[in-house]
Protein backbone atom coordinates (compact mmCIF):
# COMPACT_ATOMS: atom_id res chain seq x y z
CA UNK A 1 0.00 0.00 0.00
CA UNK A 2 1.00 3.41 -0.81
CA UNK A 3 1.91 5.97 1.78
CA UNK A 4 -0.99 8.70 2.02
CA UNK A 5 -0.10 12.17 2.01
CA UNK A 6 -3.80 13.63 1.87
CA UNK A 7 -3.48 12.94 5.53
CA UNK A 8 -2.13 15.78 6.23
CA UNK A 9 -5.21 17.46 5.58
CA UNK A 10 -6.53 16.72 8.95
CA UNK A 11 -6.23 18.50 11.79
CA UNK A 12 -7.47 18.17 15.05
CA UNK A 13 -9.84 20.84 15.40
CA UNK A 14 -11.79 20.41 18.99
CA UNK A 15 -13.36 17.88 21.32
CA UNK A 16 -17.08 18.12 22.97
CA UNK A 17 -18.94 16.46 25.17
CA UNK A 18 -22.16 14.12 24.56
CA UNK A 19 -25.17 14.45 26.97
CA UNK A 20 -24.13 11.51 28.43
CA UNK A 21 -20.46 13.29 29.36
CA UNK A 22 -18.45 10.81 25.82
CA UNK A 23 -16.01 13.01 24.54
CA UNK A 24 -15.67 13.50 20.80
CA UNK A 25 -13.21 14.05 18.89
CA UNK A 26 -13.76 16.46 15.83
CA UNK A 27 -11.16 16.66 12.71
CA UNK A 28 -11.28 18.90 10.13
CA UNK A 29 -10.53 17.02 6.74
CA UNK A 30 -9.46 20.45 4.88
CA UNK A 31 -8.62 18.88 0.96
CA UNK A 32 -7.08 21.07 -1.64
CA UNK A 33 -6.97 20.55 -5.39
CA UNK A 34 -3.09 19.59 -5.32
CA UNK A 35 -2.78 17.16 -8.29
CA UNK A 36 0.06 15.42 -6.62
CA UNK A 37 -1.16 14.76 -3.78
CA UNK A 38 -4.38 13.87 -5.35
CA UNK A 39 -2.34 11.49 -7.50
CA UNK A 40 -0.77 9.60 -4.61
CA UNK A 41 -3.90 9.31 -2.54
CA UNK A 42 -5.82 7.58 -6.26
CA UNK A 43 -3.30 5.52 -6.21
CA UNK A 44 -3.51 4.59 -2.88
CA UNK A 45 -7.21 4.26 -2.62
CA UNK A 46 -7.23 1.70 -5.92
CA UNK A 47 -5.32 -0.60 -3.96
CA UNK A 48 -7.73 -1.12 -1.97
CA UNK A 49 -9.70 -2.82 -4.90
CA UNK A 50 -7.14 -4.36 -6.44
CA UNK A 51 -3.28 -4.35 -6.45
CA UNK A 52 -1.82 -2.50 -9.37
CA UNK A 53 0.65 -5.60 -9.45
CA UNK A 54 -2.31 -7.62 -9.99
CA UNK A 55 -4.05 -5.26 -12.18
CA UNK A 56 -2.81 -6.17 -15.39
CA UNK A 57 -3.02 -10.09 -15.59
CA UNK A 58 -6.95 -9.27 -14.21
CA UNK A 59 -7.55 -7.07 -17.32
CA UNK A 60 -6.29 -9.24 -19.77
CA UNK A 61 -8.78 -11.09 -21.79
CA UNK A 62 -11.97 -8.82 -20.68
CA UNK A 63 -11.12 -6.29 -23.98
CA UNK A 64 -11.54 -3.46 -21.72
CA UNK A 65 -8.49 -1.07 -20.78
CA UNK A 66 -7.90 -0.71 -17.17
CA UNK A 67 -10.30 2.27 -16.51
CA UNK A 68 -13.04 0.78 -17.96
CA UNK A 69 -11.89 -2.74 -15.98
CA UNK A 70 -11.85 -0.37 -12.51
CA UNK A 71 -15.26 1.45 -13.28
CA UNK A 72 -17.08 -1.62 -14.52
CA UNK A 73 -15.68 -4.57 -12.11
CA UNK A 74 -13.80 -3.45 -9.22
CA UNK A 75 -15.52 -0.11 -8.12
CA UNK A 76 -19.12 0.64 -6.89
CA UNK A 77 -21.45 2.35 -9.37
CA UNK A 78 -21.22 6.14 -9.38
CA UNK A 79 -24.99 6.07 -10.62
CA UNK A 80 -26.73 2.54 -9.59
CA UNK A 81 -28.05 2.49 -6.95
CA UNK A 82 -26.79 1.05 -4.12
CA UNK A 83 -23.36 1.81 -5.59
CA UNK A 84 -23.35 5.65 -4.41
CA UNK A 85 -24.03 4.33 -1.04
CA UNK A 86 -21.03 1.56 -0.87
CA UNK A 87 -18.95 4.53 -2.51
CA UNK A 88 -20.04 6.73 0.00
CA UNK A 89 -19.19 3.85 3.00
CA UNK A 90 -16.27 2.46 1.70
CA UNK A 91 -14.29 6.81 0.98
CA UNK A 92 -15.36 6.74 5.07
CA UNK A 93 -14.16 3.57 5.92
CA UNK A 94 -11.04 4.05 3.92
CA UNK A 95 -10.34 7.83 5.12
CA UNK A 96 -11.00 6.49 8.80
CA UNK A 97 -8.41 3.50 8.39
CA UNK A 98 -5.98 6.41 6.90
CA UNK A 99 -6.21 8.14 10.40
CA UNK A 100 -5.77 5.31 12.85
CA UNK A 101 -2.63 4.21 10.57
CA UNK A 102 -0.67 7.41 9.80
CA UNK A 103 -2.16 9.15 12.85
CA UNK A 104 -2.77 6.97 15.41
CA UNK A 105 0.16 4.62 14.77
CA UNK A 106 -1.26 1.42 14.52
CA UNK A 107 -0.54 -1.33 12.05
CA UNK A 108 -4.16 -1.59 9.62
CA UNK A 109 -4.23 -4.06 6.48
CA UNK A 110 -5.96 -3.09 3.89
CA UNK A 111 -7.51 -6.26 2.56
CA UNK A 112 -11.32 -5.81 2.64
CA UNK A 113 -12.46 -5.17 -0.68
CA UNK A 114 -9.88 -6.94 -2.96
CA UNK A 115 -12.29 -10.19 -3.31
CA UNK A 116 -15.39 -8.29 -2.84
CA UNK A 117 -17.08 -10.13 -6.06
CA UNK A 118 -20.02 -7.65 -6.09
CA UNK A 119 -18.42 -4.04 -6.17
CA UNK A 120 -22.29 -2.51 -5.04
CA UNK A 121 -22.17 -4.58 -2.02
CA UNK A 122 -20.49 -3.47 1.04
CA UNK A 123 -17.76 -6.14 2.47
CA UNK A 124 -19.35 -7.25 5.89
CA UNK A 125 -18.12 -7.64 9.27
CA UNK A 126 -16.00 -4.94 11.87
CA UNK A 127 -15.35 -2.01 9.14
CA UNK A 128 -11.49 -1.27 10.64
CA UNK A 129 -9.29 -3.66 12.43
CA UNK A 130 -6.00 -2.34 13.38
CA UNK A 131 -3.15 -3.84 15.74
CA UNK A 132 -0.25 -2.33 18.14
CA UNK A 133 2.74 -4.00 19.89
CA UNK A 134 4.33 -2.79 22.48
CA UNK A 135 7.72 -5.24 21.64
CA UNK A 136 9.29 -6.59 18.69
CA UNK A 137 10.14 -9.56 21.64
CA UNK A 138 6.78 -10.93 21.36
CA UNK A 139 3.14 -11.03 23.07
CA UNK A 140 2.79 -8.62 25.43
CA UNK A 141 -0.69 -7.91 27.45
CA UNK A 142 -0.23 -3.81 26.47
CA UNK A 143 -0.51 -4.66 23.19
CA UNK A 144 -3.83 -3.45 21.58
CA UNK A 145 -6.77 -4.47 19.46
CA UNK A 146 -8.48 -1.55 17.43
CA UNK A 147 -12.25 -2.49 16.41
CA UNK A 148 -13.61 0.75 14.61
CA UNK A 149 -17.00 1.39 13.05
CA UNK A 150 -17.49 3.58 10.54
CA UNK A 151 -20.19 5.44 9.12
CA UNK A 152 -20.71 8.06 6.44
CA UNK A 153 -22.76 11.16 5.77
CA UNK A 154 -21.49 13.23 2.69
CA UNK A 155 -24.73 14.60 1.12
CA UNK A 156 -27.88 16.07 2.83
CA UNK A 157 -28.68 17.88 6.38
CA UNK A 158 -27.69 17.14 9.91
CA UNK A 159 -27.69 13.20 11.15
CA UNK A 160 -26.43 11.19 13.64
CA UNK A 161 -24.19 8.99 11.66
CA UNK A 162 -21.99 9.03 15.06
CA UNK A 163 -24.67 6.88 17.05
CA UNK A 164 -25.07 5.00 13.80
CA UNK A 165 -21.53 4.03 14.43
CA UNK A 166 -21.87 3.72 17.75
CA UNK A 167 -25.22 1.23 17.80
CA UNK A 168 -23.08 -1.04 14.86
CA UNK A 169 -19.64 -0.84 17.13
CA UNK A 170 -21.97 -2.61 19.66
CA UNK A 171 -21.84 -5.75 16.99
CA UNK A 172 -17.92 -6.42 16.95
CA UNK A 173 -18.26 -8.09 20.04
CA UNK A 174 -19.59 -10.71 17.84
CA UNK A 175 -18.19 -10.49 15.09
CA UNK A 176 -14.21 -9.75 16.77
CA UNK A 177 -13.77 -13.94 15.81
CA UNK A 178 -14.83 -14.03 12.56
CA UNK A 179 -12.98 -10.77 11.40
CA UNK A 180 -9.77 -11.82 12.21
CA UNK A 181 -10.15 -15.02 10.78
CA UNK A 182 -10.94 -13.27 7.26
CA UNK A 183 -7.50 -10.94 8.13
CA UNK A 184 -5.78 -13.96 8.77
CA UNK A 185 -6.84 -15.94 5.94
CA UNK A 186 -6.70 -13.45 3.43
CA UNK A 187 -2.82 -12.61 4.39
CA UNK A 188 -2.42 -16.27 3.98
CA UNK A 189 -3.75 -16.33 0.80
CA UNK A 190 -1.61 -13.37 -0.43
CA UNK A 191 1.65 -15.04 1.24
CA UNK A 192 1.97 -12.84 4.03
CA UNK A 193 2.56 -15.66 6.65
CA UNK A 194 4.31 -13.14 9.04
CA UNK A 195 1.60 -10.89 9.18
CA UNK A 196 -1.19 -13.89 9.58
CA UNK A 197 0.98 -14.93 12.66
CA UNK A 198 0.66 -10.95 13.97
CA UNK A 199 -3.11 -11.55 13.82
CA UNK A 200 -3.30 -14.58 15.02
CA UNK A 201 -1.30 -13.00 18.25
CA UNK A 202 -5.45 -11.71 19.22
CA UNK A 203 -7.32 -14.93 18.20
CA UNK A 204 -6.60 -16.50 21.87
CA UNK A 205 -7.30 -13.81 24.49
CA UNK A 206 -7.56 -16.34 27.21
CA UNK A 207 -4.03 -17.39 27.03
CA UNK A 208 -2.48 -14.37 25.44
CA UNK A 209 -4.09 -11.23 27.39
CA UNK A 210 -3.91 -8.04 25.30
CA UNK A 211 -6.21 -4.63 25.30
CA UNK A 212 -9.01 -4.07 23.18
CA UNK A 213 -10.12 -1.11 22.08
CA UNK A 214 -13.07 0.54 20.56
CA UNK A 215 -14.07 3.26 18.24
CA UNK A 216 -16.82 5.13 16.55
CA UNK A 217 -15.85 7.29 13.31
CA UNK A 218 -18.71 9.59 11.54
CA UNK A 219 -17.15 11.13 8.40
CA UNK A 220 -19.67 14.04 7.65
CA UNK A 221 -19.65 16.72 4.80
CA UNK A 222 -19.67 20.30 6.74
CA UNK A 223 -23.74 20.33 5.68
CA UNK A 224 -24.60 16.71 7.71
CA UNK A 225 -22.33 18.09 10.93
CA UNK A 226 -24.37 19.66 14.13
CA UNK A 227 -22.93 19.46 17.11
CA UNK A 228 -26.14 19.39 18.76
CA UNK A 229 -27.26 16.53 16.76
CA UNK A 230 -23.79 14.79 17.58
CA UNK A 231 -24.24 15.57 21.01
CA UNK A 232 -27.26 13.35 21.81
CA UNK A 233 -25.17 10.17 20.72
CA UNK A 234 -25.19 7.59 23.64
CA UNK A 235 -22.35 4.82 24.61
CA UNK A 236 -24.34 3.42 27.40
CA UNK A 237 -25.38 0.01 25.85
CA UNK A 238 -22.00 -0.04 24.90
CA UNK A 239 -19.98 -3.18 26.01
CA UNK A 240 -16.51 -1.63 26.07
CA UNK A 241 -18.13 2.05 26.64
CA UNK A 242 -14.97 2.33 29.43
CA UNK A 243 -12.57 1.76 26.41
CA UNK A 244 -15.29 3.48 23.49
CA UNK A 245 -13.23 6.53 21.26
CA UNK A 246 -15.98 8.74 19.33
CA UNK A 247 -13.98 10.32 16.42
CA UNK A 248 -15.80 12.78 14.07
CA UNK A 249 -14.07 14.19 10.75
CA UNK A 250 -16.06 16.54 8.62
CA UNK A 251 -14.87 18.16 5.43
CA UNK A 252 -16.73 20.63 2.38
CA UNK A 253 -18.00 18.94 -0.51
CA UNK A 254 -17.26 15.30 0.33
CA UNK A 255 -19.52 13.97 -2.35
CA UNK A 256 -17.73 15.95 -5.44
CA UNK A 257 -14.13 14.88 -3.66
CA UNK A 258 -15.25 11.25 -3.65
CA UNK A 259 -16.55 11.26 -7.30
CA UNK A 260 -12.95 12.66 -8.27
CA UNK A 261 -10.89 10.55 -6.53
CA UNK A 262 -12.78 6.93 -8.15
CA UNK A 263 -12.05 8.83 -11.16
CA UNK A 264 -8.58 9.77 -11.22
CA UNK A 265 -7.65 6.49 -9.56
CA UNK A 266 -9.55 4.55 -12.85
CA UNK A 267 -7.79 7.13 -15.04
CA UNK A 268 -4.33 7.08 -13.49
CA UNK A 269 -4.39 3.37 -13.30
Amino acid sequence: MSNAPHVAWLKHAKQFQTAGGATVDVWEFNHLPDPAVLSAWAAHFRNHYCLDTDLPLLVAGTGMTKAQFLINVKFPSRTDAPGPSVRSGDFAEILVADFIEYVLGYWCPRLRYLDRWNPNDSTKGTDVIAFLFESQAGPEPEDKLFLVESKGALTGGPVNRLQDAITDSIKDEEREATSLNAIKQRLIASGRHNDAMRVQRFQNESDQPFVRRSAAAAVLDSGAYDEAVLAAADISAHPNAGNLELIVIRGDDLMPLVRALYERAANEA
